[in-house]
């Protein structure tokens, strides 16, 4: 059941859940209770049992002006509701992810900078876990698998932090609503498996450069970018609303599932008053992306909706501020936030569409979204659906080549996150699904890309692999997929100018990718190979961030440390990886990998056996 509630996470943002559950899941709980999809955060109060010793009264006083300011202003400034009051802890309940990691991280601010100090001069500090679950509701609490596992895992947290479960995770965007750093797979208390957990940090700004890409297949979901409408701005500044126009597309025009209508078609909806319902059959589109602006001195206010022309629907608004200059940017960083939060808000929903939806009850372009997300989701029911989704839509459009590439990327992601060791056998099935695509599309550059990751990291045939990625590239120069795996190959031969250039180029085509952390690792390789040890380092400390149990991030770390003579934090990750990986073996990696068949994979390998890795 639990694994079928993770499935179904509920939306973020400011997106309410609510609706009638999924018979077959009540059926499951037979409960005669109420239930509801939502986010619950348990907060406790650290050590509060010493600090009652110490100062009793001064204990309760402070807790009761927290919760004064709990109710007064955090709550209802974050739409949370208090389930209930435990003396030294509270469990709240959210209708959007978001919402709850940003009242966490309230709830530290205002215990860090607004109580006051104890009789020693120390401070309470509170450890907040957040889950995203199925709830039952009774009279003033709730009940079920969801509340106890999110007060579990608060106590993973030190004082003053916040973790999340994979679920939770899974329903907020990394970088722009919180800085996430993966725990890995914590053991809990009077619990069979171990479960997967995040420490939340402060959100970060990144930033991207934008670049076209044109796709001409029925499979993305259509959606059209309406130049935004001038209010009260001064004449000099009526251009903003094309230039915000113009990045927008640029920006969602990267990603795999979208089919962007080009700014020439959509441009000439400019300051018409003309209804969603006529823009979308003039342009023939799912959905529609507008807003407004208004300029003060340097600053820009802007807001931006997203809406789904045949529900009716806003799945997303924004009010954003910032430098209007800004906008100038190859890598607005406003920009990037609106093109971010749509993108995820669209694959977000059709996720949740089809997770709990018939297959045959889906649009093409769901299943085509929904299997993208999956894909890239850590929970193994999740990934094992996105072949399910791809195979049905192969099975619907017989003709069309992309659903075969997607499979074939699905069976290098399982070598890439180690869900098998029979590496023949993914190779086969991947490259089975390739020359399918091939057959139908000889032009698609992600089929050409998979089949050289293919030849070079599951067959050891880098020429062969360098043939199908330079191809790839050549036919589509956005691919980022290929530029990425050209990179490695470099990097495998010692070519590390070549090495370097086609990575930074990947990273900056795929700056929405939801496999992140495998772009950085993979910086990091070709950092590596050109000798820069502390790059390599920092890329990938912050590929493991996002991912601790990525053996390649692993390696080359143990290697950087090593080389710059930093034994003891090489050890320290080797223990790490003999952890997660208690079977692993230096003669495994000199078995499987094409890298040690140069001095880039020798070293990595000699680097290991000097860690410790048996």
């Amino acid at each position: 059941l639990h694994a079928r509630l993770a499935a179904a996470s509920p939306p973020k943002d400011d997106d309410v859940i609510s609706g009638p559950e999924s018979p077959s899941l009540l059926a499951d709980a037979r409960l005669d209770l109420p239930s509801r999809l939502t986010i619950v955060l348990v907060a406790d109060l650290v050590e509060s049992v010493r600090w009652m010793q110490l100062d009793e009264q001064g204990v309760i006083h402070r807790w009761q002006s927290f919760m004064d300011g709990l109710l007064g202003e955090i709550l209802p400034a974050h739409g949370g509701k208090l389930v209930k009051n435990l003396g030294d802890g509270v469990m709240v309940e959210f209708a959007s992810a978001v919402r709850a990691v940003h009242a966490a991280a309230a709830m530290h601010h205002w215990m860090a900078h607004r109580g006051k100090p104890l009789t020693n001069d120390e401070r309470l500090a509170l450890r907040v876990g957040l889950h995203a679950a199925k709830v039952y509701e009774g009279r003033n609490d709730l009940y079920g698998i969801g509340v106890n596992l999110a007060a579990r895992i608060a106590t993973l947290a030190e004082a003053g932090e916040t973790v999340a479960t994979a679920q939770l995770r899974d329903l907020i965007s990394d970088v722009l609503d919180a800085d996430v750093e993966d725990l890995g797979d914590c053991h809990l208390r009077h619990l069979d498996r171990p479960v997967r957990v995040y420490r939340l940090g402060a959100a970060q700004t990144v930033r991207s450069v934008p670049a076209q890409r044109s796709y001409s297949t029925p499979l993305k979901a259509t959606l059209a970018v309406i130049p935004f409408a001038n209010l009260l701005s001064p004449t000099e500044f009526w251009g903003i609303g094309d230039l915000l126009a113009d990045g927008i597309i640029g920006g969602l025009s990267l990603s795999a599932g979208l089919q962007v209508v080009s700014r020439l078609s959509s441009s000439v909806f400019r300051s018409r008053t003309t209804s969603l319902d006529e823009i979308a059959n003039r342009l023939d589109v799912r959905y529609i992306v507008s807003g407004n602006y208004a300029v003060s001195g340097s600053q820009v206010t802007i807001t931006a909706e997203l809406a789904d022309v045949v529900s009716g629907h806003i799945l997303w608004s924004q009010r954003l501020r910032g430098k209007w200059r800004d906008l100038l940017e190859p890598a607005s960083e406003l920009i990037h936030e609106i093109v971010d939060q749509i993108h995820q808000k669209l694959l977000e929903s059709t996720a949740t569409k089809a997770s709990t939806r018939p297959l045959p009850a889906l649009n093409s372009y769901e299943l085509f979204l929904g299997g993208i997300s999956l894909m890239h989701r850590f929970s193994s029911d999740d990934f094992e659906m996105s072949r399910r989704l791809f195979e049905s839509l192969a099975d619907r459009h017989r003709r069309i080549a992309s659903p075969h590439a997607w499979l074939a990327k699905w069976q290098v992601l399982r070598v890439i996150q180690g869900a098998t060791t029979d590496i023949p056998a993914a190779a086969e099935l991947a490259l089975e699904h390739t020359r399918r695509a091939l057959d139908l599309e000889p032009t698609s550059a992600l089929a050409l890309a998979i089949e050289g990751f293919v030849y070079a990291h599951l067959k050891k045939d880098l020429d062969t692999a360098e043939t199908r990625l330079q191809t790839a590239c050549n036919l589509n120069p956005s691919e980022g997929f290929a530029w990425l795996f050209r990179a490695v190959t470099h990097a495998f031969r010692g070519e590390s100018v070549r090495a370097l250039e086609a990575a930074h180029r990947a990273l900056k085509l795929s700056p929405m990718d939801p496999l992140r952390y495998f772009y950085e690792s993979l910086m990091g390789s070709c950092e590596f190979s050109a000798g820069h040890f502390d790059e390599a380092i920092r890329w990938s400390e912050t590929s493991r961030r996002r991912n601790r149990q990525h053996l390649s991030t692993l390696r080359i770390l143990i290697a950087a440390y090593v080389a710059i003579g930093k034994d003891d934090q090489a050890s320290s990750v080797a223990e790490e990886l003999v952890s997660l990986w208690p079977h692993y073996r230096v003669a495994a990696y000199e078995a499987n990998s094409v890298a040690v068949l140069y001095p880039f994979g020798q070293q990595i390998a000699k680097a290991m056996r000097q860690a410790g890795i048996p």
